[in-house]
């Protein structure tokens, strides 16, 4: 996919959210969260072995700790290598990756608040 396509894409992805998405999107957006901007959908680019520009998109990012968060509901039980392959090249270009379970979003939202926590020391 070309850049304008995977941006086409990712706006989408922001109007399609998921119930967790939109719990976690309250709880940060506008710098709710200790004060750090976080951002949604984020599109993050990378080259390919190749040489080729790819791109992936983060379900939410902050940048200061170059903290990216998935939330992970049932696609990724079928996706399970896909997602270690895109984080082993996330972390090798310099992300720090977390990712919770969408029910711990909804329903526990202090674990959430205490893991996130940890990035910002």
């Amino acid at each position: 996919m070309k850049y304008d396509e995977i941006l086409a894409f990712a706006r989408v992805l922001r109007k399609r959210q998921t119930a967790s998405e939109k719990l976690f999107w309250e709880k940060v957006r506008n710098r709710r969260f200790l004060g750090k901007k976080f951002y949604r959908q984020y599109i993050i680019e990378h080259d390919d072995n190749l040489g080729d520009k790819k791109f992936f998109i983060a379900d939410f990012y902050c940048h200061e700790p170059r903290l990216i968060v998935e939330l992970d509901g049932e696609i990724h039980f079928s996706q399970n290598d896909y997602d270690l392959y895109r984080e082993k090249i996330l972390k090798n270009l310099g992300f720090q990756l977390v990712r919770f379970d969408n029910e711990v979003v909804l329903n526990n939202w202090h674990i959430i608040d205490a893991e996130l926590s940890k990035f910002f020391i």
